[in-house]
């Protein structure tokens, strides 16, 4: 089936991904690809943890790419595609330029569409109203290609390109003195058809003729400047346009912007965008990519047509545990087996949600459903991930739904399901290289219960002592993230797997009153014994809620 890819959606969970949230997008990912002719991407909303990567790395699936924040960027929207320009062309070429485009604005670019600067049409009626030097066009070094063009000019003797380098501007009068008293070496010169005159202006080493009115050049006067390397152009306008004309021969280089440029990039946000124009009165802004290659232009006008991205969102409803900016996205569908949280939509959206140990036990369900046989890599991480969230079995979330797709997966998959949980819990466990931030963050969720925020992160492993060993590193980090996320309470699950227990540590001033009282629990050390809890979802968070609700 060959997909569209303009209107591609993002699958995504929720931050501090786990094995399902991750897992559940890739699935669901290639459901939505083989039914659906929309290309589907699955994204992640934070860091992959080492579980998820033995997983990963068992079936050979790749990472899903990192996505910090879902709000419209400037690459979602239709932006101006005007070409940029050399920055030799001629003053007079730009304003065509910007007459036939019906712009204000052209991007001046070089090599491979590097952005070299800006010419606005403020800067051409500069050139023209208020520049009074007569040595400008040497200055800007012109060349005499864009002088010949301007003044719709032929070469009839010279290098046509060579550049106007030094000297000035003057016109011959009907003086006979005019020569000796206005000309110097290197000047280019305006004039009619007087042979006498123009071989003085060659003889005196004029650097370039114009000749006005059409009038016709002699051959001995064509081979005077073609040895002094004088340039002689011949154009149909009388001296009075010539006049007017010549300064719109220069190079937009001389007058355009090219310092202190404001520009966006594709990957930049809207919301970001919109805050600078405010600032700016600029009337248009150009676009580089990640190389600060040009690639378009944009004004006020094109931000209000935004297109949101759009979003799936799997193992998650609860607007603090999905990724940042969910609230400038498009919403189309939820998949989740939690709570019903706090997340809102504009419109109605496809929201399934069961009461299941896993997301991707609903994920296999939709392959059943829709008739799809299931890869066996993909086959393999659902199982993986049903084995991840129901703690093999152990949960008292999971059901029996769970335990029979699991088993069906492994079976289409060619896994052992005992000896991937313990490689997978193995991986997980593995504390000793990590900093407390890493283990902390790798299953980490927040909750709003009544006038509580709160955060819960969850650590198991297959031994007491890897547990201990997580309570040392955290002992002293839950408080600083108590107070760095401005969090009413922390609590940590440190759960032990084969046992089926968990130790609750946690820190905030109504922390312990309440841990005391949602699970009638006494204090151990550092924590709370919490024997046969080992679910977050089903047997802490509603606890813990209850409390915080009386």
């Amino acid at each position: 089936m060959g997909l569209e890819q303009e209107r591609k959606i993002w699958i995504i969970g929720h931050k501090n991904p786990d094995t399902d949230s991750i897992c559940a997008a890739i699935a669901y990912a290639d459901l939505k690809n083989r039914t659906e002719n929309i290309l589907h991407e699955a994204k992640r909303a934070g860091s992959v943890n080492e579980e998820t990567k033995y997983v990963l790395e068992c079936f050979q699936i790749k990472e899903p790419e990192l996505v910090t924040d879902v709000r419209a960027q400037i690459k979602d929207i239709s932006f101006r595609r005007t070409a940029g320009v050399n920055s030799q062309i001629s003053l007079k070429l730009a304003w065509e330029l910007m007459s036939t485009e019906n712009v204000v604005t052209l991007p001046v670019t070089g090599a491979h569409d590097r952005l070299n600067g800006l010419i606005v049409t403020r800067d051409i009626a500069t050139s023209y109203m208020d520049v009074y030097d007569n040595q400008i066009l040497s200055a800007a070094k012109t060349s005499y290609k864009n002088i010949a063009e301007t003044l719709k000019g032929n070469f009839l003797a010279g290098n046509k390109h060579a550049h106007f380098t030094k000297g000035k501007v003057v016109i011959e009068t009907s003086s006979p003195d005019w020569l000796e008293e206005y000309m110097e070496p290197d000047d280019l010169v305006i004039m009619g058809g007087s042979a006498k005159s123009q071989m003085h202006a060659i003889e005196n080493n004029a650097s370039c003729l114009v000749i006005c009115s059409g009038f016709a050049v002699s051959k001995e006067v064509v081979a005077s400047a073609e040895k002094r390397d004088c340039v002689i152009i011949g154009s149909p306008y009388d001296t009075f346009t010539v006049a007017r004309l010549i300064n719109q021969s220069m190079p937009i280089k001389h007058f355009m912007t090219k310092n202190n440029l404001i520009q966006f990039d594709l990957e930049d946000y809207v919301d970001d965008v919109k805050e600078v124009m405010s600032k700016v009165r600029h009337r248009d802004f150009p676009i580089v990519d990640e190389e600060n290659n040009y690639v378009g232009m944009i004004s006020r006008r094109y931000l209000f047509n935004t297109q949101k991205k759009k979003i799936i969102l799997v193992d998650h409803n609860e607007k603090t545990q999905a990724v940042d900016g969910i609230g400038g996205a498009e919403i189309l569908e939820i998949i989740d087996h939690h709570r019903l949280g706090s997340l809102e939509t504009i419109s109605p959206v496809f929201f399934r949600n069961q009461p299941l140990g896993c997301t991707s036990t609903i994920i296999f369900q939709m392959y059943q459903e829709k008739g799809v046989e299931i890869p066996k890599d993909i086959a393999g991480i659902l199982c993986s991930a049903i084995i991840s969230d129901t703690l093999m079995f152990r949960s008292p979330t999971c059901t029996s739904v769970d335990r029979a797709a699991a088993e069906e997966l492994a079976n289409i998959a060619g896994i052992d399901i005992e000896q991937l949980a313990k490689n997978m819990f193995r991986a997980g466990s593995d504390f000793n290289r990590k900093s407390p931030e890493e283990i902390f963050y790798q299953d980490f969720k927040t909750f709003t219960a009544d006038n509580y925020e709160f955060g819960v992160a969850q650590l198991s492993a297959m031994s007491k002592e890897e547990l201990d060993t997580v309570r040392k590193k955290l002992k002293d980090f839950i408080p600083e993230v108590l107070e760095e996320r401005r969090l009413d309470m922390v609590f940590v699950m440190l759960t032990d797997i084969i046992e089926e227990s968990t130790i609750l540590i946690s820190a905030g001033d109504a922390a312990d009153g309440i841990i005391s009282r949602a699970f009638s629990a006494s204090r151990e050390e550092d924590g709370y014994l919490l024997k046969g809890v080992v679910s977050r979802k089903k047997q802490l968070i509603p606890a813990l809620m209850a409390v915080m609700q009386e």
